[in-house]
């Protein structure tokens, strides 16, 4: 089995987190690798893993980080394929790392989830794995369906709560 998505984080404290993407890659059978690497502690690797990520069979890459957060576009400055940065909360709420993600240069492009969003970060690398996998994109139109008879259920169910002036 070859990774077809990498999740990196800048410190193993970011794994809470940072495991909501890994399993939903993993629900979805989508095999993945999972590394701590830092931008700022160990950038002669991070710079090795970005450039040689494509040819390792990488197919998106979600990168979390907190506070300063530059990781997701230090890996978007080598890598050639997709990188989605989690901003992690650490300080601010995690509005310092959203917008140290989000406000990149011209020419190095991160797809940014909102704060400690994860999860959505998995489900946006399936969904751009699905563009060429058909396997994958069925799963996807099931789960869409799924969240949305959720809610039909949760409406029926808000539908019985009774209050004396609830008209509905």
């Amino acid at each position: 089995m070859k990774a077809r998505v990498s999740i990196i984080m800048g410190s193993t404290s970011d794994l809470p987190i940072m495991e909501k993407a890994a399993k939903v890659l993993n629900e979805f059978k989508v095999p993945f690798e999972i590394q701590a690497l830092s931008a700022h502690r160990t950038p002669k690797e991070v710079e090795e893993f970005a450039c040689g990520a494509a040819e390792r069979g990488i197919e998106v890459i979600i990168a979390g980080a907190g506070m300063a957060a530059h990781l997701p576009g230090v890996i978007a400055a080598s890598a050639t394929v997709p990188v989605i940065g989690v901003p992690i909360s650490a300080t601010f709420k995690g509005m310092d790392a959203l917008l140290a993600i989000v406000q990149m240069p011209p020419g190095i492009p991160v797809a940014t989830v909102g704060v400690d969003a994860a999860m959505n970060a998995g489900l946006l690398a399936l969904q751009m794995l699905a563009v060429g996998d058909e396997r994958i994109r069925k799963e996807l139109v099931e789960y869409k369906v799924n969240l949305k008879n959720k809610i039909v259920k949760a409406n029926k169910e808000l539908a019985e709560v009774k209050y004396e002036y609830k008209v509905n």
